[in-house]
């Protein structure tokens, strides 16, 4: 069986949930089971904290196993590599500090910053050939300047609005652009390749939606330009020999502007369908 690690808490474990079910998974019912086994598609399920799945992966004690991109950098575990982005759980990490006090990564040089990230900064720091006294916290590190533990701190950015808070500006270089990944061990485990093509199935089903048209048959050239789809429509003739029908997968972002498009052209009876489940 494949062994999977699940985010038991936290931002990412219910939409890898989601993410696994919409897969043709079954996964656990009562949120304090640790252990799952789903017989059907000869995978176990294992609960984890999600800054652990890393080094278990990594390790090889379990096969792959959802977690952050900044998580698995964080862990700095050598047998666990990133296999596919997931598209959810964005985060951006960045340097803030007070006000006026730093502006450039070197400004750090000698000085004490805070993080719930200790190995992902580190490791970014070393690459820039900056020297700082990390000081590893495991939260609510946007508080440790103003309490005197650090004169900078490396954290998650999304709006800003909580670094402002605390006084605090965002400064340097962009650490990481994070979300959820894939991750696997060192060898390729039997089960992760089609555990692969089911997520990526998803991520399609997420993406994009089908659209169906009627349309004069010499205005096929102008819709198709419009909707061109992943590779190509399908068109088939109808009773009147001057129409065919259409159906063409499209991103769902923007969809009422096609439908637009495709009126104005002279398309009608447009309908737009949920996609559930693909393969490409």
């Amino acid at each position: 069986m494949l062994r999977i690690a699940v985010p038991n808490k936290g931002m990412l474990s219910e939409t890898a949930a989601e993410m696994l079910q919409e897969a043709g998974y079954t996964g656990r019912r009562d949120p304090k089971d640790l252990h799952v086994i789903d017989p059907a598609n000869h995978v176990e399920f294992f609960y984890l904290r999600p800054k652990d799945i890393a080094t278990y992966v990594g390790s090889g004690a379990l096969d792959v196993g959802i977690t952050g991109r900044d998580l698995l950098r964080d862990a700095r575990m050598p047998g666990a590599r990133e296999i596919e982005a997931l598209g959810f759980g964005d985060s951006t990490f960045r340097f803030a500090g007070p006000p006026g006090e730093f502006s450039e990564l070197t400004d750090l040089e000698g000085l004490r910053v805070a993080t719930a990230y200790p190995g992902l900064v580190d490791s970014f720091l070393d690459e820039h050939g900056v020297a700082v006294d990390l000081v590893p916290l495991d939260g609510a590190v946007e508080s440790a300047v103003r309490l005197g533990v650090a004169d900078a701190v490396a954290d998650v950015v999304s709006t800003g609005t909580t670094l402002r808070q605390a006084g605090l500006d965002v400064f340097g270089p962009v650490l990481l652009e994070s979300e959820a990944v894939l991750v696997a061990g060192p060898s390729d485990a039997a089960g992760t390749e089609t555990l692969l093509r089911r997520l990526r199935g998803v991520m399609v089903a997420r993406r994009y939606v089908l659209i169906d048209y009627d349309l004069p048959t010499e205005l096929v050239d102008q819709a198709v330009a419009v909707a061109p789809g992943i590779e190509s429509p399908t068109i088939s003739p109808l009773r009147d020999p001057e129409w065919v029908a259409v159906r063409v997968m499209i991103p769902r972002k923007g969809v009422n502007q096609v439908m637009d498009a495709l009126y104005a052209i002279g398309a009608r009876a447009i309908l737009v369908t949920e996609i559930h489940a693909a393969r490409l």
